[in-house]
């Protein structure tokens, strides 16, 4: 029943915020009971379908940016696979604490974060392929070592460092996110770090929650719900971080 609620919840956010919910799930999971490395791992699978519903959600509208996506799969898949891999000389429990100190940063990142971004696509200065490769490179590295898509770091790096427009940034990251799942499902699944009954009670409870965040999220002001998202991760973070 936990795990279903953990589900529902991380669907309905990583659609709202253009995340996966990995990053989110971790000390979730493993505040329960769940093992830190299975923690780690399970929710990795689980974020797939319910990324591509958000992500179908915002394409519907045209927010997604093709050429982002493209790069950002060319360069994260190979950082991706090499990042899961190295999970095998790395302790879960560290992991668990490392996912805590970066949902901090990001709290602290959004909630402080009021720079003037562009508000429509057409707005935006192209981007740099160099800085795509750098985003996705570092993203994809992470997010192999964390067990997660990456959303969690690609839409805010997307909305800061590329200057996209917030829920164009949003779109992206959950289209980018599922791709970038896919290798780092496969060799923590090789590894024996997941747990397919997990995987499926969050995968049934978030699928449906997730496109009606990503429908919510497109009615609603992006700044206001960037800072009191990045509120609730700072605390989060924070009360994890403290009580392990």
């Amino acid at each position: 029943m936990a795990v279903a609620v953990i589900g529902l919840g991380i669907g309905f956010l990583g659609g709202l915020f253009g995340k996966g919910g990995s990053a989110v799930a971790t000390p979730l999971l493993h505040a329960i009971g769940i093992p830190a490395i299975v923690a780690v791992a399970s929710p990795l699978p689980a974020t797939i379908p319910s990324t591509l519903s958000a992500s179908w959600a915002y394409s519907r509208e045209r927010y997604v940016d093709p050429r982002v996506v493209r790069w950002s799969v060319a360069f994260g898949i190979p950082a991706t696979i090499v990042g899961a891999i190295a999970t095998r000389w790395i302790e879960g429990g560290f992991l668990v604490k490392l996912t805590d100190v970066v949902l901090i940063g990001l709290g602290v990142r959004f909630t402080i974060g009021n720079r003037k971004r562009p508000t429509r696509r057409g707005d935006a200065p192209r981007e740099s392929t160099a800085l795509l490769a750098v985003v996705a490179t570092g993203v994809g590295a992470l997010s192999g070592l964390l067990a997660n898509g990456g959303g969690f770091l690609l839409a805010p790096l997307f909305a800061t460092v590329l200057r996209l427009p917030l829920k164009t940034a949003f779109a992206c990251s959950l289209a980018v996110a599922a791709v970038l799942a896919v290798p780092g499902t496969i060799v923590h699944t090789a590894l024996g770090h997941v747990d397919w009954s997990v995987v499926a009670v969050m995968a049934v409870t978030s699928v449906p929650l997730s496109f009606v965040g990503a429908r919510v999220a497109m009615r609603l002001d992006a700044g206001r719900l960037e800072r009191v998202y990045g509120l609730a991760l700072l605390i989060l973070g924070a009360v994890f971080l403290v009580l392990r």
